[in-house]
């Protein structure tokens, strides 16, 4: 019998170290099992980081072979570019359980044992010491650098609690209370945003990644650690907050560069799979351009003049704005007792909470304000989108704003539109019908939408028509009003006077 073809049942039944050695138990590596792990997912044709969008062509092939290599691996990038995501599914690859000494707080495998426990059990007990199964869920432990990490924390120290309890002098290996990275033998170990740690912290790691040893204070002590070391790292903390020192990146044999969606397509694939959608919230029908407008935000900020490119713009961004766009329809519904209802334009002004807590700004961007700089980036996604979907107003003030001359006319001629943020759906296309030529607009360009769709697109030219000074818009409290481009300039410094 095979110690490689049994099932989990059947290993668990195995108790003691005869046992195991029975059915052919041999000692592999942790780097060795990730690989074989590896190598046996790309033969059968089987994900190997499943939920990971994006990175198919990039960042997952230079993982791998940092995997096949037996590397320790460093990834760098800017954040919400799912690091840390990725070093936990590397947890997949390793075996469902392994074997080691049962008591012992190394994971100490039984025909190698690390620690002087395991080397004790063995010595007292031959192949009837007992055994104990680890998962691979327990083999990864996760450690966010900051300045007050210490070397007791990663490494150990000695106990003066265990001496005394054990009547031992500080010179025996059984005081030392070991650290996280010890403690972490046979696994993985992350350590997240590793410039955080400090300089004389990042050179307690140089042995363990070059020998596999540690050094607690004066102890002559060498274990040869087994462990996959993952490292996450920002480019920004290289000169803001921190550095990795030369040796220590000298010593980690793979750095990754990751990256943020490089296309609305992906981005959107990302969004949809993290935003938590509750299930009361499916009444909400949210159409395919405001997904991809949700998406454009995010990449509108990422070339922004107001936002620092070197902090990043996140990916939970865009996850967070989707769930403030449904919220901003579902509270709409629930005030007027609607069961169903779908997502408006005026809906993205909910989702600047999503934005302004996300962007680092430059000193342009906060003389203007978080918020002036969020409803910017929503507008330049409108005028995105428009001249994808619309005639472009430019070459249509040529043409006697021959597309838009009826609505241009209907507001030129003193009317006004009063969309409500919480006006009911009845309202909201009562509003809409009442100007001339914008549901034409929408059916010419687009005659195959759903009546709902019709009446977002109906707002969208709107908007889009406002963002290239067509008409004038102007945000209220309460509601979203449009006017006559002339008639609104009026009025913003009539408003102006009155401060």
């Amino acid at each position: 019998m095979n110690y490689y073809q049994l099932t989990s049942e059947q290993l668990l039944k195995i108790n003691t170290l005869g046992e195991l050695k029975a059915v052919g138990y041999t000692s592999r590596s942790v780097k060795q099992e990730l690989r074989d792990n590896l190598i046996r997912r790309l033969r059968n044709k089987e994900p190997v980081f499943s939920g990971i969008h994006g990175y198919e062509h990039t960042v997952l092939p230079e993982i791998e072979r940092a995997i096949l290599s037996m590397h320790n691996i460093n990834l760098l990038g800017l954040r919400g570019q799912a690091k840390t995501r990725i070093a936990r599914l590397m947890v997949n690859l390793l075996d469902e359980y392994i074997p080691i000494i049962k008591g012992s707080e190394l994971n100490d495998d039984p025909l190698q044992p690390l620690s002087r426990f395991g080397k004790d059990e063995v010595a007292a007990h031959g192949d009837h010491t007992p055994i104990a199964w680890l998962h691979r869920s327990e083999r990864y432990t996760e450690k966010l650098a900051t300045p007050d990490v210490s070397v007791a924390d990663l490494i150990g120290d000695t106990d003066p609690i265990k001496a005394a309890t054990l009547k031992l002098p500080y010179s025996d290996e059984r005081v030392i209370h070991f650290g996280l990275i010890p403690r972490s033998h046979r696994g993985i170990f992350v350590i997240n945003e590793l410039p955080d740690l400090q300089p004389r912290i990042q050179v307690a790691l140089f042995n363990i990644l070059q020998e596999g040893d540690i050094q607690i204070r004066g102890f002559k002590l060498r274990l040869p650690l087994d462990i996959q070391f993952v490292f996450t790292a920002n480019p920004e903390d290289y000169t803001n907050r921190g550095s990795i020192v030369t040796p220590l990146k000298d010593r980690i044999d793979s750095q990754i560069i990751t990256h943020y969606p490089k296309d609305i397509a992906t981005g959107r694939k990302i969004t949809q799979q993290e935003a938590y959608i509750k299930p009361e919230q499916q009444r909400v029908e949210v159409f395919e351009l405001a997904k991809d407008m949700i998406e454009q935000v995010a990449i509108e900020a990422r070339k922004s003049e107001y936002v620092d490119i070197k902090s990043g713009v996140s990916a939970r961004l865009t996850i967070s704005a989707y769930e403030n766009l449904v919220s901003a329809a579902e509270r709409r519904a629930l005030i007027n007792g609607e069961s169903q209802t779908s997502v408006r334009v005026s809906d993205f002004w909910a989702i600047i909470p999503s934005i302004s807590g996300k962007v680092e700004l430059v000193y342009e961007g906060e003389q203007e304000g978080a918020a002036f700089v969020a409803q910017a980036l929503v507008g330049k996604t409108i005028r995105t989108f428009f001249k994808q979907l619309f005639p472009d107003p430019e070459k249509e003030k040529k043409k006697n704003n021959g597309a838009y001359k009826a609505i241009q006319e209907w507001f030129g001629n003193g009317a006004q539109l009063d969309l409500l943020n919480d006006a009911a759906d009845r309202d909201y296309r009562a509003a809409l019908d009442k100007v001339p030529g914008l549901r034409e607009l929408v059916k010419e360009k687009m005659p195959k939408l759903s009546p709902t769709e019709q009446y977002f697109m109906m707002e969208f030219a709107l908007h889009g028509l406002a963002e290239y000074s067509v008409v004038s818009r102007k945000n209220l409290e309460s509601s979203i009003q449009f006017k006559d481009i002339l008639s609104g300039m009026f009025n913003m410094d009539a408003d102006d006077d009155d401060e």
